[in-house]
């Protein structure tokens, strides 16, 4: 709304035609809706991932940083399996089916 104050402070120094500020006010209010829309999904984002264990977000990080499962298992000294098994707990946890939908989550937080 901060947008909408300022447009409506520039418009009204200058003349302008109605349809103009109508203009303007639709912009306005689009990019608030926006904006907002923007804030709630980063919340929601945050809130989803804040469940997850310590372990559980180090494999996340790896994911989201494009390591193979393989090569997690060999930095964390853990097998394969482990690996895999912590993978599915986090994204069954954060709700999601795909890998490019953990990363796309992970990265709105």
């Amino acid at each position: 709304m901060e947008v909408l104050k300022r447009l409506l402070q520039q418009q009204l120094l200058k003349p302008f035609g109605l349809d103009e500020l109508l203009t303007h006010v639709r912009q306005a209010v689009e990019k608030d809706r926006t904006d907002r829309a923007a804030r709630l999904r980063k919340t929601e984002a945050g809130g989803r991932l804040s469940a997850l264990t310590l372990k559980e977000r180090e494999v996340l990080e790896m994911v989201a940083a494009g390591r193979t499962n393989r090569e997690m298992a060999t930095e964390l000294g853990l097998s394969l399996r482990a690996i895999e098994d912590r993978r599915a707990r986090l994204m069954r946890k954060v709700g999601v089916r795909s890998i490019a939908e953990l990363v796309q989550l992970f990265s709105l937080q």
